[in-house]
């Protein structure tokens, strides 16, 4: 199984987007790569933490590969907006891709690169290794499962 980490907003539309991609075996949402200990959702929204809300993927790459994963990423996002998407403000609703396999680096800036052809501003979705990871608190994990009317920027079908 391999795993990918995504920033695209607010968690809880990325986390149901991608648990409904054949392959894609697991999703969790938490914050990755902040400067604190154990944040709280609180505390992430202060932006005073620089912690990122993301959806940690776990998939079958011989069901799904890498390439189709950061296709359907850039879906959902607007890459050439810093710190926003839809009406989700603040640095932890930045878009972002945390690679946990260094092997993974090549295809995501290549998939990038073909992103920025597409646009025509710069894209500002950051590419980083995942550094530091803590799970969000439980009542968030499957939130639009659990809350079916609940906010979501990402349109599903």
């Amino acid at each position: 199984m391999k795993k990918i980490v995504f920033g695209g907003g607010c968690f809880w539309g990325v986390e149901k987007f991608f648990s409904r991609i054949p392959g894609v075996t697991e999703t969790e949402v938490g914050y990755a790569n902040g400067i604190t200990e154990n944040p709280t959702y609180e505390e992430v929204c202060k932006d005073d933490t620089n912690f990122v809300e993301v959806c940690y993927i776990t998939y079958d790459e011989a069901v799904v590969s890498l390439d189709t994963i950061l296709d359907r990423f850039w879906d959902i996002i607007d890459p050439t907006t810093l710190n926003k998407q839809a009406g989700d403000e603040g640095t932890q609703y930045r878009s972002g891709i945390y690679y946990i396999d260094s092997a993974d680096l090549d295809t995501i800036l290549e998939s990038k690169k073909k992103i920025q052809e597409q646009c025509t501003q710069p894209v500002v979705t950051e590419v980083k290794p995942l550094e530091k990871y803590y799970s969000a608190e439980e009542y968030h994990q499957k939130y639009l499962e659990k809350n079916p009317t609940g906010y979501c920027h990402i349109q599903f079908d």
